[in-house]
Parts: C-alpha cells; structure tokens; sequence
C-alpha cells in the first residue's frame, strides 16, 4: 500500500504539473479528467487506488489559489511564479496533504514530498522542499522549535537565486558576445 501511494504520488504530480504547465500556455483544449486518466492508464497494472490519486490531484487543483497564499509568507524570497514548476508542484501536494491528509502521519507527508523532490527537481529542490513544508507544519500546528523556523528555506532559496543569477549571467554574456560578431 505505501509503495502504491507513492506510485500515486508520482501520478497525481505528473498530472499537476501537465495541467499548470498547459493552463501557463495558454491550452484552451485542456480537459483535466482525460489527462488524469491518461497518467493513470500508463499504470494501470501497479495502480490501485485511483481515488487517492484523483483526491490529490483534485484537492489540489481545487485549492490551489489558498495553498500558494500559505506557501509565500513561508518563503518569501521566491514568489510562487518564481518557484520552479515542479517544487510548486510538489509543495502545493505536500501542503494539501499536510491539511487534509487524515490518515498519513505529516512526517510521512514531508518525506514523501522530499523524495519526489530529488526524484524530480532540481539540485536544491529537496532541501527547499523540505524547509518549507517544516515550516508548514510548524504553522499548522502551532509548535515552535529552538531553530529558526526559515532559515532552511532561506538557506536553499539563496542558493536557487545564485544559481539563477548565474545562469541569465551566463546567458546575458553568450549573447553580448553574439552580437558583438
């Protein structure tokens, strides 16, 4: 059962981040159902609890505008539209299920989110992952640590903006360059 919620994980991730992706394109053709059901059908064999994935991808997709309002104050040095697709993606699951998950311990929910994130996501995106559903859950259950509560995020959110910097640097040089020619 958990390797199966993890594979469901995997599904409703890939789905979300389609449906984001296509909806920022501007896809007038976007229909949500056929495209989780599609996800679903490529596993159908090692899937069974459809409903897990079509409440997640669902409750996402449903909350999706109140979520990223408690993801911000959280990590404010990225607006959510900064935020690679994918981390937003797996942030915006980890959140809802942190919320409305019942029945799966939230260590289980921040793990899972952590692993989809290096499975996923970027160099960093694990450790931003992971400070910022902490962060989360510390809010949502009002339990406070002797640790600054921010200071993961803030730690792998610096290192996303270097690394961004670099890499338009990168871009902008390569193009002075062409254009010197």
């Amino acid at each position: 059962m958990a390797s199966n919620r993890h594979l469901g994980r995997i599904i409703a991730l890939q789905t979300l981040y389609e449906l984001d992706f296509r909806r920022e394109s501007g896809d007038t053709t976007l229909d949500s159902e056929e495209v989780l059901l599609r996800n679903v059908a490529r596993y159908s064999e090692m899937v069974d609890d459809v409903d897990f994935i079509r409440n997640l991808v669902e409750g996402v997709t449903a909350k999706t505008s109140e979520l990223d309002t408690t993801l911000q104050p959280i990590a404010p040095e990225w607006p959510i539209d900064q935020i690679a697709r994918m981390d937003r993606a797996v942030l915006r699951i980890g959140l809802y299920e942190l919320e409305n998950g019942g029945d799966v311990p939230p260590k289980v929910v921040i793990n899972e989110a952590v692993e989809l994130a290096k499975a996923f996501g970027g160099d960093n995106s694990s450790k931003f992952i992971n400070g910022v559903l902490g962060t989360a859950l510390r809010n949502i259950t009002g339990e406070s640590t002797d640790e600054k509560p921010n200071k993961a995020v803030t730690v792998a959110a610096r290192k996303k903006a270097e690394a961004t910097k670099q890499t338009k640097a990168t871009e902008t040089s390569k193009k002075e360059i062409g254009d010197d020619k």
